[in-house]
């Protein structure tokens, strides 16, 4: 494929508008891309139960061996805010001094084009492939990772081998990153007339309760040898309806990064202690929720996997990757859930302009990725 077309399918999957919730407009187009490349094996897979939302998986190759390598990415982006400051209209995939421009040009068209792409030179060059390459692309990755959870629950991962999800990592291998626990904690009390406050039960005072015993709850919890401290924060908050009124209601939306040494079933069994202890108060009445729950990704920085990605990362380049470490969660949170097989990000674009006004990527930069990516395929399969 040349240059100019390798450009020309990166901005054109910018121009559609893809903001979480309209992904199969991005299916349909890649979907007839592979089409027009002889790529048939492509599935269309509804999105939570929905007709106009779908992940989309592809694959090539043959089962002569085990091995099943994936490219993973997502379909969906951020909004992008108030349109007024971007310097080029967000789905225009303009292109200007060497990078192009647009909602998802880092995260992560970049990354799916440069996949999808890879996918179509290894077919059209004719190489056998010891095993089956497959290409995915998730909905509602943005909100919840949704669709990779909704593709493990399925079986669509258990049996690949390897994984490389291609976030924005400016072609730099990330080899870990934290988990994600959401969760809500809603207070129940009695409404009164805020002049007679002892005739109700202020929800709001009792969730501050949980507030205070939050702060400290983690201090004991020790760092991570790869990723550091657990990271946790309470970020939503919401209580009462009217000025005069005593709440009987009222929640909050906390959100924490696990770590290997304190997973996921540790963090849901800490939240549960401090519930459990301010319940025994008088009138007291806490109940958690539980939204999201991933596990901590962790790989070998040495793995024979990673110094594979490591030997095309610089054949394509001409230098080595950093080999990093992030706090974000991916697909690749949920992948783990049912799949323990080594799984990397590299990407294109910098992590950093994820979710920016002005998003963008250096045109060198993704094809270089894509280089990489071809690069792996070859000396994985």
């Amino acid at each position: 494929m040349e240059r100019a077309e390798k450009i020309k399918i990166l901005q054109q999957l910018i121009q559609i508008n893809s903001v979480n919730g309209n992904e199969r407009v991005v299916a349909n187009y890649l979907q007839q891309l592979f089409k027009a490349h002889g790529i048939t094996s492509v599935e269309l897979i509804p999105f939570n139960g929905a007709t106009d939302r779908c992940s989309i998986i592809a694959e090539i190759g043959e089962r002569t061996t085990d091995k099943v390598l994936a490219l993973a990415g997502h379909l969906d982006t951020v909004a992008v805010g108030n349109r007024a400051s971007w310097q080029f209209d967000p789905f225009s995939g303009q292109l200007s001094a060497d990078s192009i421009y647009g909602r998802g040009a880092a995260d992560m068209k970049s990354g799916l084009a440069a996949m999808v792409i890879a996918m179509i030179e290894i077919k059209e060059s004719g190489v056998k492939l010891n095993g089956r390459l497959r290409f995915i692309g998730t909905a509602s990755e943005e909100l919840g990772a949704r669709g990779a959870v909704e593709l493990t629950q399925q079986g669509r991962i258990d049996d690949v081998t390897a994984m490389v999800v291609g976030e924005p990592t400016s072609g730099d291998i990330v080899f870990a990153h934290s988990g994600q626990f959401n969760y809500t904690v809603t207070a129940y009390g009695k409404s009164a007339h805020s002049s007679l406050p002892d005739k109700g039960i202020n929800a709001i005072y009792h969730l501050n309760d949980f507030i205070n015993a939050e702060r400290t709850a983690f201090t004991d919890v020790p760092k991570s040898k790869l990723l550091g401290a657990l990271v946790h924060s309470i970020t939503v908050i919401k209580g009462g309806e009217q000025i005069n009124s005593i709440p009987d209601q009222a929640y909050l939306q906390g959100n924490i990064r696990p770590i290997p040494e304190f997973d996921t079933q540790q963090v849901l069994e800490r939240l549960q202690q401090i519930i459990a202890k301010l319940n025994q108060r008088p009138q007291v009445k806490l109940e958690l929720t539980v939204r999201d729950r991933f596990e901590a990704i962790v790989n070998d920085p040495d793995s024979p996997f990673v110094n594979l990605v490591q030997a095309a990362r610089t054949a394509a380049f001409g230098t080595p990757a950093q080999k990093l470490i992030i706090h974000g969660a991916t697909d690749a949170s949920a992948y783990v859930a049912a799949n323990d097989c080594p799984m990397l990000l590299l990407g294109a674009g910098n992590w950093h302009d994820a979710h920016q006004i002005n998003e963008s990527v250096a045109v060198a930069n993704y094809l270089n990725v894509l280089a990489t990516y071809e690069n792996i395929i070859r000396q994985y399969l």
